[in-house]
């Protein structure tokens, strides 16, 4: 069916379509003059998203940004906000309410529940794409509730915003209070342990000691070196006497008595010599001469002796001085390894108690970051634009229906027409003659005689009017 046809129908009905078009565009006007008004309330809140949190300095990233804007709306559009509504505004006291719940779920369930759902279905939240501002539209039929409703939507959110950002905080901050206490016992102990170590042992500068001890050892391990080269010493002098060799010996050469009576010696065996020749053997100054050699040589056997004898004393001396030195030093090695485990264990309660105090300290930074976070009234909402009751409604919309209503009215009278046409086919052009007919055209006639409107069709059991059109086979 060509455009030509479809006009030429709509043409012949045009009474079917004209009413059915009225009739949608009548019945669209009434409806929408009978149906309540409606009037829309909208709130404009700006979400600080870019904003730098005061206490712990976190910002959110700009591309977390239609995320964020999500969440924020998933957050108005929830029921925890609508109940926190029906709370404020205290609309679960009103009588009608309580009669429309009971009569729609019977009394079962929770009133504040119920009615913050039927709150959210007149509730629209929409975000912007570009910014970061967020519409909040209730829309009811006053409109003073709908803008009241519109701002308490907006100040529920800022609210439970603020309280989604502090419940964790608050939470958290209540756990490391738990877990301070722990942390402090386990430092009050580690202290305790370390003091009692230092009182137990007499420690007061571990460091300080080990220095003096360690200066201690030193002087021990460089005097029994000297005394190891004292005894040596005199146990070679010792062993020079022993075989026999004093007259060589440096202690006795070095003798002032001894060497004194060997000079005395000498002159007295010189006078003896020079006695015995003058003089026999049984004269007095013979004798004499003779036993004064005798007495010095007596004499200088003994002091040889009592060097010797000194000189084993001083080799035993210097023996047991070595002895005593090196057990000092033993015992002083001991006293030096004891300080340094000392020492190691002092370092390790000391790191014990450096590990506890640091993970308090660190407890205790985070609880007080916990603390002001979870006492924080800081919102990162602001209203930009309060709900205002509006002074024309929403819907119905009149006008916008009618024009609706003429479009959808064109399309029915339209198709009203051609379902007429197809239950009652009739021929109207040429073209139907080939068509519906299947005869060829001939010729066709453009005109009327007298009014009279031919009937050639009939003769093949169609009817039909102007155009009219000869056939022929």
């Amino acid at each position: 069916m060509n455009p030509m046809q479809v006009l030429t129908i709509l043409r012949a009905r045009k009474w079917i379509f004209l009413l059915t078009l009225g009739l949608t565009v009548a019945t669209a006007i009434i409806v929408s003059l009978i149906l309540p008004k409606s009037y829309t309330a909208t709130t404009t809140l700006v979400v600080n998203f870019k904003g730098t949190d005061p206490v712990t300095g976190a910002a959110i990233p700009a591309m977390l940004m239609p995320g964020y804007l999500k969440t924020q709306t998933e957050i108005v559009s929830s029921r925890r906000v609508a109940r926190n509504v029906v709370e404020k505004l205290n609309l679960a006291s009103s009588p009608v309410v309580r009669k429309q719940f009971e009569d729609d779920t019977q009394g079962q369930g929770d009133v504040n529940d119920w009615l913050a759902d039927r709150l959210l279905q007149s509730l629209e939240v929409e975000p912007s794409r570009e910014s970061s501002v967020i519409s909040i539209s209730y829309r009811g039929a006053d409109p003073r509730f709908a803008a009241a409703l519109a701002n308490a939507f907006a100040a529920s959110y800022a609210e439970t915003n603020l309280r989604l950002k502090v419940e964790p905080s608050q939470q958290a901050a209540a756990w490391f209070n738990d877990q301070i206490k722990g942390l402090r016992e386990n430092l009050e102990k580690a202290q305790a342990k370390l003091s009692a170590y230092q009182r137990e042992h007499g420690i007061i500068a571990v460091d300080e000691r080990l220095d003096v001890e360690t200066a201690r050892l030193a002087d021990l391990s460089s005097q029994v070196v000297m005394a190891q080269s004292q005894t040596f010493d005199s146990l070679s002098r010792q062993r020079q006497l022993g075989q026999g060799g004093a007259a060589e010996s440096p202690d006795i050469m070095a003798n002032p008595l001894i060497q004194g009576l060997k000079s005395q010696l000498v002159q007295a065996e010189a006078k003896f010599t020079e006695v015995s020749q003058r003089m026999q053997k049984n004269h007095p100054q013979y004798q004499a001469a003779a036993n004064e050699v005798a007495n010095l040589k007596a004499r200088i056997d003994e002091e040889v002796a009592k060097a010797g004898s000194s000189i084993g004393q001083a080799a035993k001396i210097s023996q047991r001085r070595e002895g005593d030195l090196r057990a000092a030093l033993s015992a002083q090695k001991s006293k030096l390894l004891e300080l340094k485990q000392q020492r190691d264990d002092i370092a390790v309660l000391t790191r014990e108690v450096e590990n506890a105090q640091r993970v308090y300290d660190l407890a205790m930074q985070r609880f007080s970051q916990t603390s002001m976070e979870g006492q924080a009234n800081q919102t990162d909402v602001a209203v930009l634009n309060v709900a205002v009751p509006p002074l024309k409604p929403s819907s119905p919309r009149v006008f916008l229906n009618a024009v609706l209503s003429l479009f959808l009215g064109t399309l029915l009278g339209l198709g009203f027409a051609l379902l007429v046409e197809m239950v009652d086919r009739r021929i109207r052009t040429a073209d139907d003659v080939s068509v519906i007919a299947g005869l060829p055209v001939l010729g066709s006639l453009n005109g009327k005689t007298d009014g009279a409107k031919p009937r050639i069709f009939n003769l093949f059991g169609f009817r039909g009017g102007n155009p009219l059109a000869a056939t022929g086979s």
